[in-house]
């Protein structure tokens, strides 16, 4: 028998009920569409926390106080890492190009009659380089500010728009917006004390959803001597610690050299004080939870092309109830078993493989609409096209096999009395 004929026929009778062959075909879409959609989407998660992460500094490391183990005992936050390690690393650890230590507390900013409770970090001049910051206006904080205790500060650029509604230092500032007031010389208030603004810090944008534009930037010693009053016989205690290695090659003897410093200065003999988290390490975890994720959403959405195969076989089934007369008269005039086998094997591939298009186009759409409208970098994967029309294409072939047997098997004589 002619394929191409059993093409044309199998076409002619799944649109003769197209209601059918549509509600049949549901199954192998939705699961089509889900399929890509989900991969498509969950690659996108992990390229955006690529990003993400690089936009902390590049080859950085993060030592926090306490051991993670410590962490989950207790809900104090550990003070045992100190502005006097931070030197020591900077110093002692040549793999290490600049550090940054850092003191962080929420407070509250005047302006006039504004105010705004943000983030205060208390650093020194290297947080620039460590953590990939520019300045766009001013300068940032020197050495002598840091040694002379003064009260100076760099706004973010989201801060500097908030208190002063200037968005020159935006990537792209707003057409309808001019900059109002020039915040550099300005003076705001920060626990009643007068700082006077040295700087604006570029754009930079968000981190995992949190801004890093809304955020004052003021010295170190000031920090924990002004701003938070801190007084401690073992120097001053740190949020953390931003590490810059020299180079990516270098991050893994930063963080080993790090640690062994730390152990002897803090004369650890059992679990650590502390905890060095590098940026690669970070993604990774990032990287393996949402690859868990997808796969785990592409296996749940893939039972759906599991069902669409029932689905077929079920309505193939009945087709083949329904059409017992034209079985029975095509093997009466001369079809063979195996013109009837490929007559409802093709009929089935039809079904799954135009539902298996139908929602790869679905899903392509959704795809590239998320990446449209969302921060996620979504991105068409071809490999899941061809996995998901090849898996449905695969499930058609499969599901329709036993309703073309019970076909190709039916008795002439018994199908056209039955008729």
């Amino acid at each position: 028998m002619d394929i191409l004929e059993s093409v044309k026929m199998a076409v002619a009778t799944l649109t003769a009920n197209r209601l059918r062959s549509s509600l049949t075909m549901l199954g192998m879409i939705i699961g089509n569409a889900s399929v890509i959609a989900m991969i498509g989407v969950g690659q996108g998660a992990q390229r955006y926390a690529a990003g993400q992460f690089e936009s902390l500094g590049p080859n950085t490391l993060f030592i926090t106080p306490g051991s993670p183990g410590a962490r989950q005992r207790s809900f104090d936050v550990p003070r045992n890492l100190t502005w006097a390690d931070a030197r020591a690393i900077a110093t002692q650890v040549p793999s290490v190009r600049d550090v940054a230590p850092q003191l962080q507390s929420q407070q509250t900013l005047t302006v006039g009659s504004r105010k705004r409770l943000t983030l205060t970090v208390g650093t020194t001049p290297d947080f620039l380089p460590v953590r990939g910051f520019e300045v766009h206006q001013g300068r940032f904080l020197t050495s002598a500010d840091v040694e002379r205790n003064a009260r100076v500060v760099v706004l973010g650029c989201e801060m500097a728009d908030t208190l002063f509604g200037y968005t020159a230092c935006k990537i792209k500032p707003p057409d309808d917006s001019p900059s109002s007031i020039n915040p550099i010389n300005q003076r705001i208030r920060i626990r009643n004390l007068s700082f006077r603004i040295v700087g604006i810090l570029k754009e930079k944008g968000a981190f995992l959803g949190t801004s890093q534009d809304d955020v004052v930037v003021v010295p170190l010693s000031t920090m924990a001597g002004q701003v938070i009053g801190q007084r401690s016989p073992f120097g001053v205690s740190l949020t953390f610690i931003s590490v810059a290695a020299r180079n990516e090659a270098s991050i893994n003897a930063a963080e080993f050299q790090i640690a062994n410093l730390l152990r002897l200065r803090h004369k650890i003999t059992n679990e650590d004080d502390f905890t060095i988290q590098t940026q690669k390490e970070a993604l990774q975890i990032i990287s393996n939870i949402s690859s868990a994720l997808t796969i785990m959403l592409a296996a749940i959405a893939g039972i759906s092309l599991l069902v669409g195969g029932i689905g077929i076989m079920n309505i193939m089934l009945v087709s083949v109830s329904e059409r017992t007369q034209e079985i029975g008269l095509r093997k009466a005039i001369g079809a063979s078993e195996q013109d009837i086998l490929v007559q409802f094997m093709i009929e089935a591939i039809i079904l799954s493989a135009a539902g298996g298009l139908i929602g790869t186009s679905i899903g392509v759409g959704t795809v590239i609409l998320v990446g449209i409208f969302t921060p996620l970098q979504a991105s068409v994967s071809v490999p899941a096209i061809l996995l998901a029309l090849g898996v449905s294409g695969g499930i058609g072939l499969f599901f329709g096999v036993l309703p073309a047997r019970r076909a190709a098997q039916l008795d002439p004589i018994v199908a056209l009395r039955s008729a």
